[in-house]
C-alpha cells in the first residue's frame, strides 16, 4: 500500500507532468510557490522520520544540537527546516533526542527560537523561564533545563576540521553552549562529524521523480544552447551563450548555483582554461564548444557538462577524432562508475579508477563530487582537478547507499584532424547511489555532440 505521504507526492509530481506537458515544449515550468512548498514539506518530514533516526543511531548520538542565529546558520539548517523558513530566528536551536527505538516513539524533535515547522518540531517552553528574554539568557537556561530532563548520554554539535558541512557551531556560540551547560554536561559533548555529513548526503527515493524532471530541464536548454537557435557562427560569442542561459533559467522561475561557462577550443588554438575568465570569444565554425551549467529547483541543484560540434559547410557530424575524444570520456565514465561500490572510499575509487583508466591508455582526470542539496554537496569526495593523489579527510569518507553523484572527469586526447593538436573534452552528469548500492544516471549522459548547424 503506498502511504498517504508518497502519495501526496506522487499526484503533485504527476500533476506537474501534465502541465509541462502542454507547455511550450522548451523549458518545463515549474509548480507554483505553494505546490513547491507542499512537496518539499513531504520531502522534510521523510527525512525527519526516517533518515535522521536511524543516522543518530548509527553514530551512537542520544542528542544532537544545531544551533545558529540569524544569518549565521548552520550549513544544515535549511536541509533540516520547512522551504517557508528562509533564516534562524535571532537565535534558534534544534534539539535532537533519541527516546529510544524500544519506546517506538523514534527522534523527539524540538526547537527553541523560531516555529514549529509545520508540526514537524515542538516549540519547548517552560513556565519558569517563559517570561524570560528567551533570545538571550533565558534561551540557554531553556536549553540546560532540556538537558537535564533528558539527560542524553552523549550531545553531539557541529563542529569539524574537514567537514564544512559539519562545522556549523560558531565560536560564539560554542563557548555560551560551553557556559550553559557547564562542567556536568560540557564532558558528554561529541562531535559527530559525520551525523550532519549524512543527514544532508542521504537522497530520499521520493525526490528522484522531481530531480528527474529538473534534470531534462538542463539538458533541454542546453539543446537549444547549442544550435542556431542560439548560435549564428561568426557572430554570437561565447558569454551571448552564457547569458541566454541565464535569462532563460530567470524566466522560467528557477535558480542558479554558478555562473554558466562557455569554452572555445580551435584548432590552431590552446586548451582555455577552466579557471580564467577571458574575454568574449567568437563561435566559428569548427570549434568544439565546452559548457558548465547547474541550477537550483526545490532545494535541489544540477551540476551538467556537455561538449558541442559547430558543423564546417558539407559538414553532417563532427570528424572521427573529435568523436573519439567524446568516447575517452564515456569509457571514463564507466570505469568510475564501476568502482563506485557502497563501503568504499572516496580515495580507493578514484586510485583504482585512475589505475583501470591508465592501462587503457587514457589521459584523464576525475574530480567527481556528491550533489543534492547543495551543488558540490556532503559526503566522499573522488578527486579534485589539482589532487589526483587522493583528497585527504574529504576523500576517506565511505560512499553510502541513498546518495547521489554529479560524475566529473574530462580527458585530453590528440586529434588527427587537428594536426595532433590535443582537445579537452569535459563531461559532468549526474548519478544516483541507490538502496541496493546500484549506479545509474538520473537522466541520461551524452555520447553524441551537440551540433550546430
Amino acid at each position: 500500500m503506498i502511504k498517504k505521504t508518497h502519495l501526496s507526492i506522487l499526484i503533485l509530481v504527476t500533476l506537474l507532468s501534465i502541465t509541462a506537458s502542454s507547455f511550450d515544449g522548451r523549458t518545463k515550468p515549474l509548480p507554483t510557490l505553494r505546490e513547491q512548498a507542499v512537496i518539499q514539506q513531504q520531502w522534510l518530514k521523510v527525512r525527519l522520520e526516517k533518515v535522521l533516526p536511524a543516522l543518530m543511531r548509527k553514530h551512537k548520538v542520544a542528542m544532537w544540537l544545531v544551533i545558529c542565529r540569524e544569518y549565521n546558520e548552520d550549513p544544515v539548517f535549511k536541509s533540516l527546516v520547512s522551504p517557508t523558513v528562509f533564516a534562524a530566528r535571532r537565535r534558534t536551536i534544534l534539539a535532537f533526542y533519541d527516546r529510544g527505538p524500544e519506546q517506538g516513539q523514534g527522534v523527539e524533535r524540538l526547537a527553541l527560537g523560531g516555529g514549529s515547522n509545520g508540526g514537524l518540531y515542538q516549540v519547548y517552553r517552560d513556565p519558569e523561564v517563559e517570561n524570560r528574554e528567551l533570545w538571550g539568557e533565558g534561551q540557554w537556561a531553556l536549553l540546560r533545563k532540556l538537558i537535564s530532563q533528558r539527560n542524553p548520554a552523549t550531545i553531539a554539535v557541529n563542529i569539524s576540521q574537514t567537514h564544512a558541512f559539519s562545522d556549523g557551531l560558531s565560536a560564539g556560540e560554542w563557548e555560551k553552549l560551553q557556559q550553559a551547560l557547564g562542567p556536568e554536561y560540557s564532558k558528554r559533548i561529541v562531535r559527530a562529524e559525520l551525523l550532519p555529513l549524512e543527514y544532508i548526503e542521504t537522497r530520499i527515493p521520493e525526490r528522484l521523480p522531481m530531480y528527474q524532471q529538473v534534470t531534462e530541464v538542463v539538458h533541454s536548454l542546453l539543446e537549444r544552447a547549442f544550435s542556431s537557435e542560439v548560435i549564428k557562427p561568426g557572430k554570437t560569442t561565447n558569454q551571448d551563450v552564457v547569458w541566454w542561459l541565464r535569462q532563460q533559467l530567470n524566466d522560467s522561475g528557477y535558480g542558479t548555483w554558478f555562473q554558466p561557462t562557455i569554452s572555445v577550443q580551435r584548432k590552431g588554438s590552446g586548451i582555455p582554461s577552466n579557471l580564467a575568465e577571458d574575454a568574449p570569444v567568437v563561435i566559428e565554425r569548427g570549434d568544439v564548444l565546452h559548457s558548465d551549467f547547474g541550477l537550483t529547483a526545490l532545494g535541489m541543484a544540477t551540476d551538467t557538462q556537455h561538449m558541442a560540434y559547430v558543423l564546417r559547410d558539407g559538414e553532417t557530424d563532427a570528424p572521427d577524432g573529435i568523436k573519439k575524444a567524446l568516447a575517452n570520456t564515456n569509457r571514463m565514465q564507466d570505469i568510475l562508475m564501476e568502482k563506485m561500490k557502497v563501503g568504499r572510499t572516496g580515495n580507493e575509487v578514484l586510485a583504482d579508477s585512475i589505475a583501470t583508466m591508465k592501462s587503457e591508455g587514457i589521459n584523464g582526470t576525475f574530480y567527481t563530487h556528491p550533489i543534492g542539496d547543495h551543488g558540490h554537496g556532503a559526503g566522499p569526495l573522488i578527486g579534485l582537478w589539482d589532487r589526483q593523489e587522493g583528497v585527504p579527510g574529504r576523500g576517506d569518507v565511505r560512499i553510502i547507499p541513498d546518495s547521489w553523484f554529479s560524475i566529473e572527469l574530462g580527458a585530453r586526447t590528440k586529434i588527427p584532424e587537428w594536426d595532433g593538436q590535443e582537445m579537452s573534452v569535459g563531461q559532468e552528469e549526474d548519478a544516483v547511489v541507490d538502496s541496493q548500492g546500484k549506479v545509474s544516471w538520473v537522466l541520461r549522459r551524452q555520447t553524441k555532440y551537440h551540433l550546430v548547424k
